[in-house]
């Protein structure tokens, strides 16, 4: 228990100004929520990091660097569909994106050769070049985040993260079958009704 204090307060004197989502954990709360709570703040305080160094450095945003960088691991281009599914955000938000990053010059916009209802979107050789820069930068902004976590605890962090994304998308599958069965039943029980 006293550990558990001890980690609870180190949060706390942070500050308001920084404490964000674990403001809403106390410290008899199940150690679950403290968790979830934990990764939630560590998560919105990289990427608010994140975005005012992009906003700053290169003036632009959060959603155009992840949409060049996911472009930048696909030289040959990705089709509309794709990109969304990629950036998990909806086909309007991606068209939006396109148009003003194909005017910035960043971006081409051609025919796909295997469906001409569909086009392709790749970089350009300005797109390629600013983002490279924009990358180099931001890898040194999270080597700089993390800079004072040894090296044994970044690995240990990132394995124990590892096997949370895969028990999460198992539990995932598992809610998912059992929303479905839920789905069916309720609609037998209304056809029957």
């Amino acid at each position: 228990m006293v550990k558990l204090a001890k980690n609870f307060r180190l949060v706390e004197s942070l500050g308001e100004e920084h404490i964000g989502l674990e403001a809403r954990a106390q410290m008899d709360d199940h150690l679950d929520v403290r968790m979830w709570l934990r990764l939630l703040a560590c998560s919105a305080q990289i990427e608010r990091q994140i975005r005012l160094l992009l906003r700053v450095r290169f003036a632009t945003s959060l959603p155009r660097f992840d949409y060049l960088a996911q472009l930048d691991r696909h030289p040959d281009g990705l089709r509309m569909s794709v990109l969304s599914r990629h950036l998990m955000v909806t086909g309007g938000n991606v068209t939006g994106l396109t148009d003003q990053l194909v005017k910035d010059g960043m971006v081409k916009r051609i025919e796909d050769p295997e469906d001409r209802r569909s086009w392709r979107v790749l970089l350009s050789e300005k797109g390629r070049a600013e983002f490279a820069r924009m990358a180099a930068e931001h890898e040194q902004w999270l080597t700089d985040m993390f800079r004072d976590l040894p090296l044994e605890n970044k690995e240990a962090l990132y394995e124990h993260l590892g096997h949370l994304r895969v028990r999460l998308a198992q539990r995932q599958e598992e809610i998912e079958a059992s929303a479905h069965k839920a789905g069916r039943a309720t609609s037998r029980r209304k056809t029957h009704d």
